[in-house]
């Protein structure tokens, strides 16, 4: 979802694929939270009339899909198989831009053209922020803002990260071989230094309960402004 490289297998062939045949309409709903069934929705993001609006990580472009009805959206994903999803499952909602591309060398292209970025359980959870985050920071014009839903502990029970590490993921290739790749999921006090560091302002934080069956997960929603 953040970066794939030439030298990179895309480990996100699968993801999302099992919904395809069956799931093909725009979504009614924008959830941020991981069990993607309560929470807030997109007002979270504030006012969006003549906004131009990025989703990081976008994968299968549900959330992108629901926004792009009404507002232009820009889908922004370095993997090519959620780039070919995507176009196929909305490729034709007139609103939405779909952009193949790594996450970073986008928004870093990308100087000042934003008034809004996202990500729900994506970008910013695949990529390093000491790099994703300066380059949100730059890509979004003043006054603009981040926001982004990430994990609270992970998957398996284990607390966030209290520094800035990552933690190798299990992942398989398109031909079924093993594969790691890195997910960050670190404590509130991490996202925020982060943050701060990258030259955010009005950065808060909350959290929200995880919901029933074996993979809940409770949710941290992340929003940050840069200084006007």
């Amino acid at each position: 979802m953040g970066r794939v490289t030439a030298t990179t297998p895309d480990l996100w062939h699968a993801y999302g694929r099992s919904r395809v045949g069956t799931d093909r309409e725009v979504p009614e709903s924008f959830c941020w939270i991981w069990g993607q069934d309560c929470g807030p929705g997109p007002e979270v993001l504030g006012p969006l009339s003549g906004a131009y609006v990025a989703d990081l990580g976008a994968g299968a472009a549900r959330h992108a899909a629901h926004l792009a009805v009404r507002r232009p959206v820009a889908w922004v994903d370095a993997s090519p198989a959620q780039t070919a999803m995507a176009a196929d499952l909305f490729g034709l909602v007139p609103r939405l831009r779909i952009v193949g591309a790594d996450v970073v060398a986008h928004l870093q292209a990308a100087r000042g053209s934003y008034d809004v970025l996202y990500s729900v359980f994506g970008a910013v959870d695949f990529t390093d922020p000491r790099q994703l985050l300066p380059a949100a920071w730059g890509a979004l014009s003043p006054g603009g803002r981040l926001v982004f839903s990430t994990l609270a502990h992970f998957l398996s029970g284990d607390v966030a990260e209290a520094d800035v590490v990552s933690r190798q993921i299990a992942a398989k290739t398109q031909d079924g071989e093993a594969a790691w790749m890195p997910r960050w999921v670190l404590q509130e006090q991490v996202w925020v230094k982060l943050l701060d560091e990258a030259g955010f302002a009005d950065i808060g934080v909350e959290e929200w309960p995880a919901g029933e069956g074996p993979r809940a997960a409770a949710t941290l929603l992340v929003s940050a402004r840069r200084p006007a």
